[in-house]
This record gives C-alpha cells, sequence and structure tokens, in this order.
C-alpha cells in the first residue's frame, strides 16, 4: 500500500498511504467516490481515539469472534473500501474460519462487483459469493441495490459482518432477527447504534484481532462472552474517551487548558 512519494519517515505516511490506495482504488473502478468521504469521516474519528485499539473496542471484537465462532451461516459483507482496506487480512480469516465473503454493494454494477471479487481471489480468497447472479435474491424493506444478496449468503446467514456499514441495511438486517456485527469508528451512526455487536476501531485494526480471538474460542467460552455482552457499554465506553483523550492530548501538547 506504499506510495513513491510519501517518505516512510513522514509522521501520517501509513494514513497517506491509505489514503492514494483509495484515490487508485477509484480510479480502478473498486471503490466508489463516495467511499472517500466515508473514510476521511473515520479518519477524523480514528483521530479522536488515539489511532489505537481500545480495551471496549477489544471487548467487541472478543463477541465478534465469538458470535461468527458459534453461527451455524455467518458471512462478511465487502465492499470497495474494504477490498482496498484490508483484502489481505480479511481474506486470510475467511479462509482461516471458512467464513464467506459476500460482495454486496449500494453503488452496484457487475463491473465493480467482478474487480472486487479479482481483488479477493488475487489475495487467495476461497469463499467468494455475490458474483453468481443464479444465486442472488431480492431482500425485502431494501430500497437501495444492497437488497441483492446471495442466497448462500446474507440470506439466510445467521451472523452478518457489515464493515463500514450503512445504517439502512444493518437495521433492516436486524429486524429480520440476524446478528449484525459492525466495524464503525463513529459510535454515533446509525449503524453503530442498530447493531448488535459494534466495533468502534479502524478496520485495518479488527481482522488481525479477530483472528487471534476466533483462535482462542470455545463453546463455553464463546456463550459465556456472548451471554454478559452489552452494546450499549461499549458504545457508552467510545464516547467517554473519545470526550476525554482529546482534551488530555491538547493539554499535553499545548496545555490549552492552563492558559
Amino acid at each position: 500500500m506504499g506510495n513513491e512519494a510519501i517518505p516512510s519517515t513522514h509522521p501520517r505516511a501509513q494514513s497517506l498511504n491509505i489514503r492514494h490506495a483509495l484515490i487508485q482504488g477509484v480510479k480502478d473502478g473498486i471503490t466508489a467516490d463516495s467511499g472517500l468521504i466515508a473514510h476521511g469521516r473515520g479518519e477524523a474519528f480514528d483521530y479522536l481515539l488515539g489511532e489505537r485499539t481500545h480495551d471496549f473496542a477489544e471487548k467487541a471484537i472478543i463477541a465478534s469472534a465469538a458470535a461468527l465462532f458459534t453461527a451455524k451461516h455467518p458471512v462478511i459483507s465487502v465492499n470497495g473500501n474494504t477490498a482496498i482496506l484490508c483484502p489481505k487480512e480479511m481474506v486470510e480469516f475467511s479462509n482461516m474460519s471458512s467464513v464467506p465473503l459476500e460482495i454486496n454493494l449500494f453503488y452496484r454494477t457487475s463491473g465493480r462487483i467482478e474487480k472486487i471479487a479479482d481483488v479477493l481471489r488475487k489475495h487467495g480468497a476461497k469463499y467468494v459469493l455475490g458474483v453468481n447472479e443464479e444465486e442472488q435474491v431480492e431482500l425485502d424493506g431494501f430500497d437501495s441495490y444492497r437488497r441483492i444478496v446471495d442466497r448462500n449468503g446474507i440470506e439466510k446467514a445467521d451472523v452478518v459482518v457489515v464493515p463500514l456499514e450503512d445504517g439502512d441495511r444493518t437495521e433492516n438486517l436486524v429486524r429480520m432477527g440476524k446478528t449484525v456485527v459492525t466495524i464503525d469508528l463513529n459510535p454515533l451512526s446509525r449503524t453503530s447504534i442498530a447493531a448488535n455487536i459494534t466495533v468502534v476501531d479502524n478496520i485495518l485494526r479488527f481482522f488481525p484481532l479477530l483472528k487471534k480471538h476466533y483462535l482462542s474460542m470455545t463453546p463455553e467460552r464463546a456463550k459465556k462472552i456472548l451471554d454478559e455482552y452489552d452494546n450499549k457499554q461499549v458504545l457508552q465506553a467510545s464516547l467517554e474517551a473519545i470526550s476525554t483523550l482529546w482534551r488530555d492530548e491538547l493539554v499535553r501538547k499545548y496545555d490549552l487548558f492552563h492558559q
């Protein structure tokens, strides 16, 4: 994900490289241009969180691993941003856990679907759904192209991971009785509030930790984790972190509140 114009010594090298990768994704027809706006919004929240995984986020990641471990038909939804941001890590988890990846797009074209599928397959993906038109069905209650899903994926799934998601679909999937896991840096979004498990963290940090906790899961531990998990507490903790971390950082760096 490197860019020759960005020196590795630049303090924001990783962030700038990610931005350039997404811009290239737009040029290549993988990422929707609106995905750039969505990424920028998420990056702003990541600043406020100190660009690190907090205890409340890891608690949600552990619950995500438990939900996927106990699911009968789990699936990970993939869009253009995720295909650019973390294809390697996402595919590694999918292949290890046998949880399929399903391409599901708001700005849907057959060309984008094929290009995203190519990205996933180049990284070694074994389980890619959402590409075979004969297996596609339409869900009720959805106005956007998100309604078009794979009958072997989202339609029959009991647990759906929806990274970088839009609120309408999350609300509808929960209404259908599915457990929705989302990764959303904005704890105030409709997606975060509607989901069953909300990971307030950067998706770049999500999949490696998900893999780690999934590998250590047992049926007994998974049940205990899910029985005790409270998503409202996680969201509350994330809001408290945002409201205090930035102030502490400004005090430390600039002494803004002690003048």
